[in-house]
């Protein structure tokens, strides 16, 4: 066997203890959320699917899905009005102090989760707002915008401008040339971003945990306080449901980056 076929086949052995590692955790949760039994055990006494059903009898889950799901569509609406204009004036613009904005928006991605819940607690504490969806995705928007900016300005690195000159030789204004020929283009990019924002704030629990209250909890919060308080196999269940909802979204982001692909290549043939 040569050197270079036994380094590629060490490479795919290091990838596969990896993923196995990263997986192999995920997986014992199934079996684990369809037990008989009361409490989480491993290996399962026996099968049930009683867990599953208990996540609706108790109204406690349905609200804290709830709260997650308006949360994470709220916070990725404002990531998308304030990303999109903000990759655009950063990816097309020439002004002094951009590489300066650009890392002030950026913020958010290298501060720790803790001193950004810390921070919005004292802050909106003072307004009466802890306990108050708002502030909750005030401060999601300020951690998903800098994703949506990423990813936008990633497909607008891309684009021809000459497309847009063309347009407006045409006669087309400014939003006519955005809508028609600009968001088509850079669409699978806003998706992702998109999803990804959704993904950030359905899935976080620290400064939901600072901000929220009993009605206003989120299902990551809900999780967090079960683990605390009772280990109960509901909630491996509701484990389960997260990570087949999230795989289907990272599903999702593998199509568009693949579509995006093929946009750029037709684009530039």
């Amino acid at each position: 066997m040569s050197a270079d076929r036994f380094r590629k086949w060490l490479m795919y052995a290091y990838a596969a203890t990896l993923l196995a590692f990263i997986i192999l955790p995920l997986l014992i949760v199934i079996p684990m959320s369809l037990t008989s039994s009361n409490s989480l055990a491993f290996p399962t006494p026996g099968w049930s699917l009683r867990w599953y059903a208990e996540l609706w009898v108790d109204q406690r889950w349905p609200n804290a899905l709830w709260n997650s799901i308006v949360i994470g569509i709220s916070t990725t609406v404002l990531a998308l009005l304030l990303g999109i204009p903000a990759a655009i004036g950063l990816a097309w613009g020439n002004f002094a102090g951009k590489r300066i904005l650009y890392a002030v928006i950026a913020a958010p991605l290298v501060t720790p989760v803790v001193i950004v819940g810390v921070a919005a607690f004292s802050f909106f504490a003072t307004l009466g707002l802890v306990g108050n969806k708002l502030s909750i995705i005030l401060v999601h928007t300020a951690m998903a915008v800098p994703v949506m900016l990423t990813t936008v300005v990633a497909s607008l690195s891309t684009f021809d401008r000459t497309l847009v000159r063309a347009a407006a030789s045409l006669g087309a204004g400014t939003m006519r040339t955005f809508f028609k020929v600009v968001l088509p283009l850079i669409a699978p990019g806003v998706i992702t971003g998109a999803i990804i924002a959704f993904i950030i704030s359905f899935d976080e629990v620290v400064v939901a945990s600072f901000l929220s209250t009993g009605a206003e909890r989120t299902l990551p919060r809900m999780i967090f306080s079960g683990v605390r308080e009772s280990i109960s196999p509901a909630i491996a269940a509701v484990a389960v449901l997260l990570i087949a909802f999230s795989a289907t979204l990272l599903g999702v982001i593998a199509i568009l980056q693949s579509r995006s692909q093929t946009l750029r290549a037709r684009a530039s043939a």
